[in-house]
């Protein structure tokens, strides 16, 4: 199981990378994560930045480097990282990068209870979740064509990966609305009549209750 970090959100982690290229101040730090597109690959939250940057100072991982005022501009803080916000980034990294770690999407939660709604309106939703995949998928293998011209792909792998995951969604429901077009797949037929009669079959209540294995 992985520790419990003193600061765990993935900003804190985008935090680090950046102050461990050089110095910045806080504003600096969100224009370049927003300039890199640190955002399509993290969720977020840019109103708690200057807490993340707090919280990190307070457990020794940064430090104040400077302060300076510019003009009539507000005064500025820049930081750099210490020692022991380095190690904890890299600690960090080796950790993400090779421990598998589960996750929760919230398409699978959905998919986990989809039997709440009628088989054909779930048909007809992922039949639309589809169409929407392919497109952006399509502009988004546009998209990584392009910057592969203007970049080294080292700066480009996680548009990779994001594009493969999205292409291997687009798969999986693809063959999912075949089988179900098909009426290759099992109990189709009683998840139907369930939502037409209001009644579940006893077999249901069965193995909703514990008192029936699954199979059998």
């Amino acid at each position: 199981m992985a520790k419990r970090r003193k600061v765990g959100n993935i900003l804190a982690l985008s935090l680090l990378s950046l102050l461990i290229q050089r110095p910045m101040y806080p504003y600096e730090m969100a224009s370049t994560l927003r300039r890199w597109g640190k955002d399509q690959s993290a969720k977020i939250n840019w109103g708690s930045l200057y807490t993340v940057v707090q919280n990190l100072e307070k457990n020794g991982f940064i430090e104040v480097v400077d302060t300076a005022r510019e003009g009539r501009q507000p005064e500025r803080t820049t930081y750099q990282i210490t020692e022991a916000g380095a190690a904890e980034l890299r600690d960090w990294m080796r950790e993400l990068l090779g421990v598998p770690e589960r996750e929760y999407p919230k398409f699978e939660t959905a998919l986990s209870d989809a039997t709440v709604l009628p088989p054909d309106e779930v048909v007809a939703l992922l039949t639309g979740r589809l169409e929407t995949l392919d497109t952006a998928n399509a502009k988004l293998e546009q998209e990584l064509e392009l910057l592969k011209t203007q970049l080294p792909r080292l700066f480009l792998i996680e548009t990779e990966y994001h594009l493969a995951m999205r292409r291997a969604e687009a798969d999986w429901v693809r063959g999912l609305l075949k089988e179900m077009a098909d009426g290759t797949i099992p109990g189709v037929d009683t998840w139907r009549q369930v939502h037409e009669t209001g009644v579940f079959p006893p077999e249901l209540v069965a193995l909703a209750e514990g008192r029936l294995e699954p199979g059998n």
